[in-house]
């Protein structure tokens, strides 16, 4: 099995422009030791570790700690997308085993229309040529953009991270947006080849979430892109605002109780081997 979300940060680095100590329990730093007690307790054997911040040095961080434990099977860094350099700077960064993909922080970005800027164009043609994924950090507001980045790119493998991050409110409160947002996750699936990240949906829900509250969304995941089309991620340590590791793969495990058991173990592993084209010796 797979965590193909996680990240670790070092506070004294002084990047973490959004990490203020008003986020209490995780303003502080999260090292590979700091994870392997939750990776141990659930069985998950590897992980994808996703970039923080938008700088270089996020990038050369990540793919150090990576070439030092075990466990991380991929790097996903950030990149300078609108730079003239970052074709070259992708390819410099391939060469490095453990660079599986790009995540720009499109959801911190005031323009909701950047992905779809020309001066995009030269670096977005690279990760189609290596095969590296683009990580859609994204709202719901971006998601009309989304299609129409996603016809315009149908060689890039796109994951949109933590199923774009719709409101989780409660059974008795109803998000306004849901309709919306399914129309178009639905249309994302049956128009492009991207694929979903289960994950980051317990942070978008009310405190005391249970498995129920969060089961529509999955329904629709589900019933859109396929188990097939799928990524588990545990979003750690955000997801300590929520709950905890062990809480989230415990609704995991009752979300996707029903599926057939090869279903379940693409979820939480075979999808993410194949997203990030790792291999034996990556996945253990």
């Amino acid at each position: 099995m797979i965590d193909a979300h996680q990240h670790f940060w070092r506070l004294d680095r002084g990047d973490y422009r959004w990490l203020t100590p008003a986020l209490g329990a995780i303003h502080r730093d999260f090292m590979p030791e700091d994870l392997e007690p939750s990776l141990a307790d659930t069985g998950i054997a590897r992980t994808i570790l996703v970039q923080a911040t938008d700088t270089d040095g996020e990038t050369e961080f990540l793919l150090g700690l990576a070439a030092e434990t075990p466990f991380v099977a991929g790097v996903v860094g950030w990149v300078d997308l609108e730079s003239r350099r970052s074709p070259a700077r992708i390819r410099e960064l391939a060469r490095r085993p453990d660079f599986v993909g790009v995540r720009p922080m499109i959801q911190d970005l005031e323009d909701p229309e950047w992905m779809l800027r020309s001066d995009l164009e030269a670096a977005l043609e690279v990760l189609v040529e290596l095969d590296l994924a683009f990580e859609a950090l994204v709202r719901p507001i971006h998601l009309p953009h989304l299609r129409a980045f996603l016809d315009r790119h149908p060689g890039l493998s796109v994951v949109i991270d933590h199923a774009a991050k719709p409101v989780v409110a409660s059974r008795v409160r109803p998000w306004s947006g849901f309709t919306s947002w399914r129309e178009h996750m639905e249309g994302i699936a049956r128009d492009s080849s991207a694929c979903c990240k289960l994950s980051g949906l317990a942070t978008e829900a009310e405190s005391g979430w249970t498995a129920a509250d969060l089961r529509p969304y999955v329904d629709v995941l589900l019933e859109s892109f396929g188990p097939r089309r799928l990524v588990w991620g545990s979003d750690w340590p955000v997801v300590l605002l929520a709950g905890g590791y062990r809480r989230w793969w415990e609704a995991t495990a009752a979300l996707l109780g029903d599926l057939p058991r090869e279903d379940r173990l693409a979820v939480l592993g075979e999808n993410a081997a194949g997203l990030y084209g790792l291999t034996e010796r990556d996945i253990g």
